[in-house]
Order: C-alpha cells, then structure tokens, then sequence
C-alpha cells in the first residue's frame, strides 16, 4: 500500500482547470435554442450536460477522439457520447446547430484539414443550420502568457496539489508550439503534453467559410456579445 494520491491522465483535471465561464454562457444559450446538436471535440462534456441537465428536450451528441477526456464525459448521462472525429464519424443533416467550443479550431493547422472539417460540419446540418465556434485572435498574441510564471495551482479530487504550466517551443508562420505540464509533490514525475496550435485571422477564417459553403451569421470578439476588434482576445463566430 502507498499513501501517494492516484495519479491521473490530464482530462481529469480539464474541468479544475476551465471552470463554467462567460463563453459557456454564451454556448449554452445556443444549445438551449436549438433541438438537435452535435458539440465536435466535446472533451469532458460539460456544456452538453448542463443542457440535458437544464432540462434541454431534443438530441444531445458529444463528439471527441480522446477516450480519457470521454471517460470523464460518459460520468454525466442523457447524452449520447460518440468517440471519433469528424473524419471517422459521419453524419447527414442531422442537427440544427453544431458547436466546436474550448478553442478546438486551433487543433487543425492547415487550410485542408479545416475545409474538411467544416465540409463535414455542413455535411452534418440541416438547411438553415448553424455554426457557431471560437478561435483565438492573432493579434493578440496569446501565446506571449503561456509561460511558468503565469503557472495554476489546482487540488484535485484525491487532494493532491498539482501546479500546471506552459512552455512556448516555437512560434512560426503562425504555429505555436509549446507543452503542457501537471506536476505534483506527491508524485513520482509530471505528466508532460506537447501540442501544436495554429492561429489564424478572421480574414482568413472567413474565405475558408465561404469555400465551404458557409456565410458569417454573426462576428464577436467579446462572449457578452462585444464587437470583434483587432486587439480582441477571441474571434466567436456564428455561420450558417
């Protein structure tokens, strides 16, 4: 036997670490509106069940590649949790909304993957349907915060003390690459995530959206619904 707390996988403490916030508010008004949605890159499913849990009637569908993040999801019921992604997973008109919230945008680094996505994403509506997802805004500069020094202490559900920090790679032709570190005193090593992220402006968002078949419904830089500015910290987008 050990007294050392169990150590986890890192989506175990993806909710400790994004807390309900302004732009789950922002989602969460949407999915409430609308009968059928597909929430794609859904992670540990929270936005999808506290819409089942606010009572939401229609067809809820969380859809992630990551079994960890859906282990942590598939806690909650009510909700049809579905692993894969919009390239293994298919589906036809079948929702009046489809959201792709936490900044999952970012995951696609290049014009054919993202015209992928959203030919699926179409593919997935049904006429009349919506878009709606959030990117983070070149312009500023987010990356120049993901240092240690900016570092989070978090408890997790055992009581173990865990610090997260980030560490910037590289920056380049808007690709930045960096890692992700849980620590803790208790345990024996972090666990360490390395990812790539890819930024991209609202210009360049937009051209994409029309290839694809999709017109800007609506353009925000501020959950409280805030016009989109250059210096915007987000670039939230609704399309149809």
């Amino acid at each position: 036997m050990t007294d050392e707390p169990v150590r986890k996988d890192a989506a175990d403490y993806y909710d400790l670490l994004n807390e309900w916030g302004p732009s789950d508010d922002f989602y969460l008004d949407l999915v409430l509106s609308a009968d059928a949605v597909l929430d794609v890159g859904c992670g540990t499913g929270m936005l999808l069940h506290v819409a089942r849990t606010a009572e939401h009637p229609g067809r809820l569908v969380g859809l992630d590649p990551d079994p960890a993040m859906l282990a942590v999801a598939r806690r909650a019921t009510g909700v049809d949790w579905v692993e894969g992604d919009l390239g293994t997973v298919r589906f036809d008109a079948e929702f009046d909304l489809v959201v792709m919230t936490g900044h999952v945008f970012l995951v696609f680094l290049t014009d054919d993957e993202v015209r992928e996505q959203l030919a699926a994403i179409r593919r997935a509506l049904r006429p009349g349907g919506r878009f709606a997802f959030e990117t983070r805004n070149p312009g500023a500069r987010a990356w120049e915060r993901w240092s240690p020094e900016h570092g989070v202490d978090i408890v997790g559900e055992h009581g173990e003390r865990v610090r997260v920090e980030h560490r910037v790679e590289s920056v380049r032709d808007g690709l930045v690459r960096f890692s992700e570190t849980h620590s803790s005193p208790d345990w024996a090593e972090p666990i360490v995530d390395r990812a790539t992220l890819r930024f991209t402006d609202a210009d360049h968002v937009d051209a994409l959206l029309r290839e694809t078949g999709f017109e800007v419904a609506e353009r925000y830089g501020l959950w409280d619904r805030g016009p989109f500015t250059a210096t915007s910290r987000e670039i939230i987008t609704i399309a149809r």
